[in-house]
């Protein structure tokens, strides 16, 4: 039998400490938006067209001058040694292998040079992108940049919804606040104002502004895009300042628990956007369904968090590729499904609420 996602999930909780499987799977507050985030795609339907002659299927998209074998990526996670010995080198191996983007993430378990070098051993043009906190001391994120551009990342996806940590009960209960001896935030050694080799710690600051934004613009030439956005407002500014991409996510529901599930933010931030940059879209996404569901209502491409961590825990690298090339068959067979012959096919008249379908109107049964 062909292992699914859940079936990953499982194996990981299974192998994982329960302390580091509830930090992976943890939300913040009650967890209400880590749950939503799921259940708002089953809340929606494909409604599919027939008879389209897409005999032959192209999924790449081109993202940031990077192009991508299909509209699926890693979006950042923290931490991948937790998981695996290997952690985000096997993780960039196998995002490598399938043709994708890996976002690395600040708080990886690996520098970054390393990341982009495990990447390149298997794919020369590999893309990985940096996820970068913008810190409250400037010249800490300029060094962080500059780490980036050294190590070959090609763009800098910046969150923006982390004024302060999320409140993680998991977390709490389990005292879990430190990473394990032997393991820490690598990209944070050898930065300014950092004790001999430690790492420093990450901080977050309310007081980050636009501004910060535009002086980190004007520091680099790398694409620059903001994830966290779930205003339209705020997407309208980001784009009016001249950003590269945006990417509707609320944190995988680890931030603020009150606010709405990734998929039902994307429609009025695509919106507001209207084609002017690639907007993106994680949470949730669990099936190759949810990826067509998000492309159909304004996302270029989707981001898969937690279930890359799955694979990793449950079969190293060879678990992350069996979950990219899951979701890229899944993808494929939805969109032949729903007469599609490229991801630019996937338009919102395909998707409904579900139960909002009730049978066709007088004189259009043929």
């Amino acid at each position: 039998m062909i292992p699914t996602l859940a079936d990953l999930r499982e194996r990981a909780r299974e192998r994982l400490d329960p302390r580091v499987y509830d930090f992976f799977e943890g939300g913040a507050g009650g967890e209400t938006a880590l749950h939503e985030n799921e259940a708002a795609f089953r809340r929606l339907a494909l409604l599919p067209r027939v008879l389209r002659g897409a005999a032959a299927r192209d999924l790449s998209v081109t993202l940031c001058g990077d192009r991508l074998a299909m509209p699926v990526l890693v979006s950042p996670t923290a931490f991948h040694r937790l998981a695996h010995p290997e952690g985000e080198l096997a993780t960039a191996r196998a995002t490598a292998a399938a043709g994708t983007v890996l976002v690395t993430g600040m708080a990886a378990t690996v520098p970054v040079a390393e990341v982009t070098a495990a990447a390149r051993a298997v794919q020369a043009e590999a893309a990985v992108w940096f996820q970068l906190y913008l810190q409250p001391e400037p010249e800490v994120t300029l060094a962080l940049v500059r780490r980036a551009e050294r190590a070959g990342c090609t763009a800098l996806v910046v969150t923006v919804d982390s004024p302060v940590f999320g409140r993680r009960e998991r977390d709490a209960r389990h005292g879990f606040d430190d990473l394990p001896a032997g393991l820490a935030a690598e990209n944070m050694r050898g930065l300014p104002g950092a004790l001999d080799d430690r790492p420093r710690d990450i901080a977050m600051s309310p007081g980050l502004s636009w501004d910060d934004l535009r002086r980190l613009r004007a520091q680099t030439r790398l694409p620059v895009l903001l994830k966290g956005v779930l205003h339209p407002g705020d997407a309208r500014i980001a784009v009016a300042e001249g950003v590269d991409g945006l990417l509707v996510s609320n944190h995988g529901g680890r931030q603020l628990d009150a606010a709405p599930a990734s998929v039902e933010a994307l429609p009025a931030v695509a919106e507001a956007v209207a084609g002017r940059v690639p907007v993106l879209l994680d949470g949730g996404v669990r099936r190759g369904s949810d990826a067509a569901v998000a492309l159909a209502l304004g996302a270029s491409a989707v981001g898969v968090g937690r279930p890359v961590l799955w694979g990793l825990a449950a079969d190293g690298e060879k678990g992350v590729r069996h979950v990219l090339e899951l979701l890229r068959a899944e993808f494929d067979h939805v969109l032949a499904l729903c007469g599609g012959g490229s991801p630019a096919d996937l338009g919102p008249d395909l998707v409904v609420a579900r139960g909002s379908v009730r049978g066709a109107r007088k004189g259009e049964e043929r």
